[in-house]
């Protein structure tokens, strides 16, 4: 059976992502931080990590492309799951009892319109994920209080649900990485993750990404990362996908040429977008 690890505690959303991806019977080993997750995998106590990379109201975590920089972590593959974000409750609480509202702090971001709406007073604490926040009112037997989380968190912790989809984008997503410490075989895969720097000149940038182009590689995402102790330089991490593998290897050997660093942080097969998916 797989050891995954995962930042948060059962009934989070990393724990749906790890499910639905492998769709078998896993371990989740339970982990507080994001770099302890990596430090798990980097010690061999777990086989594979799941961690959300960027989420489509709040954007990229910054910090994890650094943590799989900084572990050498491969990226094996990657999933997309529709973040639903529901009102939760102890049994008996009513809206009108609700003055505290627990959750992760993105959490509480992608669901601010309804907050603002319904709870304009309500005072709001950030927890370490959206389980931990329905764990804790529960614990807690709080009447006066809700958490916000997904419908798991609720079975899990004996929660009655107030309101479904109180996120404020509907077609909201998380995307999150698979990683090990080995990466895949090229062959049938379609889409890798890379980053490299370039020099401080005119038209350095523009032309590795031309060069993508050139060989018919889709760029899918462009994130500059800023290099710690080094004011304005950046490392550029870019998730592409290719059709023909010969344009992939080409458009490798070409940018080589024109960036002064560059490494792969790993060759997968990409997921599938799909809305009603959690």
């Amino acid at each position: 059976m797989k050891r995954i690890a995962i930042q948060g505690i059962a009934g989070s959303f990393h724990e749906d992502a790890a499910h639905n991806y492998f769709k078998e019977e896993i371990e989740i080993v339970e982990c507080k931080t994001f770099t302890t997750v990596c430090e798990l995998i980097d010690n061999d106590d777990v086989d594979i990590a799941v961690m959300a990379i960027e989420n489509s109201i709040a954007g990229s975590l910054l910090k994890n492309y650094q943590l799989i920089r900084d572990y050498h972590l491969r990226i094996i593959g990657e999933i997309y799951l529709h973040i639903q974000m529901n009102l939760l409750v102890v049994p008996g609480v009513k809206p009108k009892d609700i003055v505290d509202i627990y959750s992760h702090p993105i959490a509480l971001q992608q669901s601010m319109e309804y907050i603002e709406k319904y709870f304009p007073n309500a005072k709001l604490h950030e927890s370490m994920d959206t389980a931990a926040s329905s764990k804790y009112i529960t614990d807690e037997k709080m009447n006066d209080a809700a958490a916000i989380g997904n419908l798991r968190s609720a079975e899990l912790y004996g929660l009655n649900i107030l309101e479904t989809g109180i996120e404020t984008n509907k077609k909201n997503y998380t995307r999150f990485l698979i990683l090990s410490k080995h990466g895949n075989p090229t062959k049938g895969t379609n889409k890798a993750s890379v980053c490299f720097e370039v020099g401080h000149f005119h038209g350095a940038l523009a032309k590795v990404l031309n060069t993508f182009a050139e060989n018919k590689i889709n760029l899918t995402k462009i994130q500059s990362v800023p290099k710690i102790g080094k004011p304005n330089e950046y490392t550029f991490h870019v998730d592409i996908e290719w059709d023909k593998s010969e344009n992939y290897d080409n458009a490798i050997h070409q940018v080589l040429k024109s960036a002064s660093s560059l490494s792969i942080l790993g060759e997968y097969t990409r997921g599938e977008i799909g809305i009603h998916n959690q």
